[in-house]
């Protein structure tokens, strides 16, 4: 599936008022128990040979596609940059506060730096630039989607690397989100070192481990 003329409209519309380049920013794991937070951002090219396909939210394309469209983001993309906001830090500034600094330090890092920001959701603050928060952002704007996929992908392959470490919690299958296997096994087994202490499933299964 291409990338559809609605969803590189936003970045047109601001390259030509003279914003550009303009960048895509989005997360990964804010909802999960375990594991970190993964923030991504990306500049797409504008040569029509850098198009990149299945430019989407990535949870609704297979876990093929999200690797095939990482893959070429990484190859074709202006520039792109990923941040991991680790379990402790999550935990240490709240899960909204480290979703902020995790895009932001992410935009940051960018090189070219961007002439705007367009993020997911909800606008980022402290940044040099002009930024817009846009609902359903990764559905809508291509530079986001592509963001939400170097942001899933990167966080998955955590996730299964994670399950080497700590097999016995199947975090190669739920990537750390309370699915009823995770939170079975985590309250049999109680928290590992990449549990978010702050989650009240968490910290029920600590207490339940302590007894």
């Amino acid at each position: 599936m291409a990338t559809s003329l609605s969803e590189i409209g936003y970045e047109q519309a601001l390259a030509a008022s003279g914003f550009g380049p303009v960048a895509g920013a989005d997360e990964a794991g804010r909802g999960a128990c375990a594991g970190p937070l993964v923030a991504a951002a990306v500049i797409l090219s504008e040569d029509p040979q850098d198009h990149i396909e299945d430019l989407h939210d990535s949870k609704t394309l297979t876990a093929r596609r999200r690797e095939r469209a990482f893959d070429q983001i990484k190859a074709h993309a202006l520039s792109w940059s990923v941040v991991c906001v680790g379990p402790a830090e999550c935990d240490r500034l709240g899960m909204q506060e480290a979703d902020l600094q995790g895009l932001r330090r992410a935009l940051l890092r960018l090189d070219p730096s961007p002439g705007f920001a367009l993020t997911d959701g909800f606008a980022v603050a402290g940044l040099p630039v002009p930024g817009l928060g846009m609902w359903k952002g990764d559905r809508v704007c291509a530079c986001v989607s592509a963001a939400s996929i170097v942001a899933k992908v990167t966080r998955d392959r955590l996730m299964v690397r994670a399950a080497q470490q700590f097999p016995v919690y199947g975090f190669e299958i739920h990537k750390g989100y309370a699915t009823k296997l995770h939170q079975e096994r985590l309250e049999a087994l109680g928290p590992s070192a990449i549990h978010r202490r702050s989650y009240a499933n968490v910290r029920r299964a600590a207490r339940l481990n302590e007894s």
